[in-house]
């Protein structure tokens, strides 16, 4: 083996063995040679002559057999002793060999751990080759993302290498690593491309949706295809003599869904009837109050109103009321024109009196659907419904069963065997028996379902009415319910929502917010309730506001009616975001309560053209704020503990309200004096901002007007607040 000049070898050898000098290395091995060599004897040597005289000159072939005995056995003499002339190696060259055989090896295990799980290049080309022909989607299930998500997560949803996904996004001119996020319309494209079904997850609604009441964006769906058709739901509106009881009793006892028997057993504000294979959802509310209540709390709950007028009755102010909520709602109304058996009955002249409040039959060029109708002997009962499921197709209602239940309540009360319980109509999706759902500011899980037969139900599809129960506490009317994954987030979202009202985050709906809206380009239309004394001052007055104009804001007259303002009229100015505005008349304690509770703005007049300048005044956003006294209270000087010059310590006792940092009179014998200023407050050895009523406290004082014991100091402050009309 030729001697190896490495520089490593040399630095390694210094290390272990001392290098001799050349004419000592010289002697060491010729001895060396002498050694290992080995001795020739004159009988080994004539041996091995005779042996090759006999090979050179026999004629004698040996078998095949005995030749592949005699290799092996030089083959496993060289490997067991080596060639026996070769000369021996000094331990030099022996280290080299051992370090070449060890580098060797650490080359050979440093490249299995590199290609350790790695496939070749020819098969990951034969496996590459393969998946371009396969035929036909890789999966056959629907897979459900979000509308973000990572490529990481999408490749271990659909099954795909995320090398794969990376490389068709660089196709796409996306540049992106495994973790980059990307939308659902990215995914959606890479995902046709190889032919895996993919749809978007229903995004969780949140707390501010739910307290806003947005129904219509809370159910929206983006995928149409998802959608079915759904039974449409009505309310019943009209005058209270004129038979609208009559006519649900009728319409439930003669329609009652297929399946069912035994009638109703029980009542729970909503129920189910059928016709041709197809049903209706009616809500059995008292009239349009409850209609105007879920409304003003954000539910837009129905898809048709029936408004029943009596024949032989014709209009009554709250027909009108009536009206004048469904067309604000921009609900389908179709009239049923009740009591035609009677003696006297008009519908005729019915149809003549809707037509002034923009409600014109087919058959005389109008678009509203009348049916004249009997409650009594069922006359042209299954005629109102036949046009209900018309007007139903021609609105296409729609919702997706395949979704969490997104729904409204319709009532609420507390139950002596189930507890709260509440009526609601389930508006998207399918509610079941043990989901988790929030409902308002409370929350719960579904324990017991029934329908208005009372039988239990263990599931509920969409525009489908069901009583629950498992919540708790007792909802309101018209609040939002939504199911959530699990108990946590249901009750952490209910709390979300709770907070919400107690804080008020929702600014209440008043003059302040109506003024800035318009201001801000928000508002595009100032709503009015106006009520009046007489119709002749009522009708005199929508001419003139009919008659003012502005650029950017329109007035519109949602409610006008004769009389005093009515809790109504506050219900309906809460659902229309709007104000309430009367002439000539007053407004009582509990309608006033109600509109500080559903921040309505209440105003009445005595002269029509002040009303009229308020109204202009809003639409132009002049109305400066008023700026107005307050006073806190007043605190007695009981000790003066140091006097500089224009700064005083005193001790005091709040005897009423309560002080705070800000001016202050002074009053000495019940008579003004001088004026000051509270700069610090001290309760005990700690800092206040506030003292309340009988407490003691320490004040530093500043003022020109040296203080004296039993002075009395009226705190009081200056707040800027909107003027109110």
């Amino acid at each position: 083996m030729p001697k190896k000049t490495s520089t490593k070898t040399e630095k390694n050898t210094k290390m272990t063995v001392k290098k001799p000098s050349k004419a000592v290395a010289v002697k060491k091995t010729t001895i060396a040679k002498k050694v290992a060599a080995p001795k020739k004897t004159p009988v080994i040597k004539k041996k091995m002559t005779k042996v090759s005289e006999i090979d050179s000159t026999s004629e004698v072939k040996s078998s095949p057999k005995e030749e592949v005995i005699q290799h092996v056995k030089e083959k496993s003499n060289e490997e067991l002793f080596g060639d026996i002339n070769e000369q021996p190696k000094d331990k030099a060259e022996l280290y080299d060999e051992l370090i070449a055989q060890e580098r060797e090896r650490e080359i050979i295990k440093s490249q299995r751990k590199q290609t350790a799980g790695k496939e070749s290049s020819r098969s990951r080309e034969a496996r590459r080759n393969f998946q371009q022909h396969v035929q036909g989607p890789i999966t056959d299930k629907t897979i459900e993302i979000p509308e973000v998500i990572s490529v990481k997560e999408f490749a271990e949803k659909t099954g795909l290498g995320a090398a794969r996904i990376i490389g068709e996004l660089m196709k796409n001119g996306v540049l992106a690593n495994i973790n980059q996020q990307i939308d659902f319309d990215t995914a959606q494209i890479i995902a046709e491309d190889f032919r895996v079904k993919i749809k978007k997850k229903t995004s969780e609604v949140s707390a501010e949706d739910m307290f806003t009441g947005n129904l219509h964006g809370l159910i929206k769906e983006d995928d149409i295809s998802m959608l079915k058709t759904r039974p449409p739901i009505v309310v019943v509106m009209g005058h209270v003599d004129h038979g609208k009881t009559t006519l649900l009793d009728k319409i439930r006892n003669a329609n009652v869904v297929a399946g069912e028997s035994g009638g109703i057993t029980q009542h729970i504000g909503a129920y189910q009837v059928e016709l041709n294979g197809k049903k209706i959802t009616f809500l059995d509310t008292p009239g349009h109050e409850a209609f105007t209540a879920m409304r003003a709390r954000g539910a837009k709950v129905t898809d048709i109103a029936i408004l029943v007028v009596a024949a032989d009755e014709g209009i009554k102010p709250q027909t009108i009321e009536a009206i004048q909520h469904a067309q604000d709602a921009q609900v389908p109304i179709i009239v049923a024109i009740n009591k035609i058996d009677k003696e006297g009955a008009d519908p005729d002249r019915v149809k003549g009196e809707l037509g002034e409040y923009g409600l014109v039959p087919e058959e005389w060029g109008g678009k509203t659907i009348m049916v004249p109708v009997s409650a009594t002997t069922g006359q042209n009962v299954d005629h109102l419904l036949e046009m209900i499921l018309l007007v139903a197709d021609l609105e296409n209602l729609k919702a997706n069963p395949d979704r969490a239940a997104v729904g409204t309540v319709i009532e609420a009360h507390l139950d002596h065997s189930f507890g709260p319980v509440a009526t609601v109509i389930v508006n998207s999706g399918t509610l079941r028996v043990m989901d988790n759902l929030v409902i308002g500011g409370t929350y719960g899980r579904v324990k017991m379902m029934k329908d208005h037969t009372g039988k239990n139900l263990k599931s509920a599809g969409p525009s489908t009415p069901v009583l629950i129960a498992g919540i708790s506490e007792t909802p309101q009317s018209g609040d939002i319910f939504q199911v959530a994954p699990d108990e946590k987030s249901a009750r952490q979202k209910a709390l979300h929502i709770r907070t919400l009202k107690e804080a008020d985050i929702i600014a209440k709906r008043g003059m302040g917010e109506i003024i800035s809206q318009i201001s801000s380009g928000q508002l595009k239309q100032l709503k009015l309730v106006l009520k009046a004394d007489t119709k002749g001052s009522l009708e005199a007055l929508r001419q003139s506001i009919s008659q003012i104009k502005h650029e950017d804001v329109g007035v519109k007259v949602v409610l006008a009616g004769v009389g005093d303002i009515t809790e109504s009229d506050v219900m309906m100015a809460a659902a229309t975001q709007g104000i309430v505005m009367g002439f000539h008349v007053e407004a009582n304690f509990n309608v006033k309560r109600s509109a500080e509770r559903e921040g309505v703005e209440v105003l009445t007049y005595k002269v029509i053209y002040k009303l009229l300048d308020d109204i202009k005044k809003i639409l132009t956003g002049l109305l400066e704020p008023e700026i107005l006294e307050v006073i806190l209270g007043q605190a007695e000087i009981k000790k003066i503990f140091m006097t500089e010059k224009r700064e005083m310590i005193v001790g005091c006792k709040v005897i009423k309200g309560h002080v705070e940092r800000v001016k202050v009179r002074v009053f000495r014998n019940n008579e003004k004096v001088g004026d000051g200023q509270i700069l610090s407050l001290r309760k005990g050895e700690a800092s206040s901002n506030e003292i309340q009523e009988g407490n003691d406290c320490g004040i530093l004082y500043s003022g020109f007007l040296p203080l004296k014991e039993g002075d009395v100091l009226e705190a009081y402050k200056m707040e800027k607040r909107v003027r109110t009309l």
